[in-house]
């Protein structure tokens, strides 16, 4: 497995696969709320197995916090460490460009995820496309 920053429009592509696999056609979330108007400003991510991508995730910068979004695996990849790989990626490019607090909406089935990575609650549960979330937050050690 190798996670990489999508530098070409192709690993853009790739990761939007994945997205589109898991958020559009597994949970239903609506084309129009799953492409959005952050695509052009995230750092994006995509996991390779043998040249196939089968993660993703996304970066970008919400009033100074380092925003993580769209975590995803295809189902078939699940269970096997892909969503820590990202997210450790993820982590290291956040350091990388300055962010010392990470936040994150967590769907709320995913919670025990993201607290074993040392994310914390930040937030009541709230809706975000038919979907219960959390708000979670986590301070970088050593950021820079």
């Amino acid at each position: 497995m190798e996670v990489i920053v999508a530098e070409n429009d192709a690993q853009y592509r790739d990761a939007l696969k994945v997205r589109e696999t898991v958020f559009i056609h597994e949970q239903k979330v609506p084309p129009e709320l799953e492409i959005d108007e952050y695509e052009k400003e995230a750092v994006h991510f995509v996991v390779y197995d043998d040249g196939t991508p089968v993660g993703a995730g996304r970066l970008r910068n919400k009033n100074g916090f380092g925003k993580v979004e769209r975590i995803c695996v295809l189902p078939s990849h699940r269970h096997k460490k892909i969503g820590s790989l990202i997210m450790e990626a993820i982590e290291r490019k956040a350091k990388a460009l300055g962010y010392q607090t990470l936040l994150l909406n967590a769907q709320t089935h995913a919670i025990p995820f993201y607290e074993k990575l040392g994310y914390q609650i930040t937030s009541e549960e709230f809706e975000e496309a038919g979907i219960p979330h959390v708000e979670m937050r986590k301070v970088l050690s050593d950021a820079r």
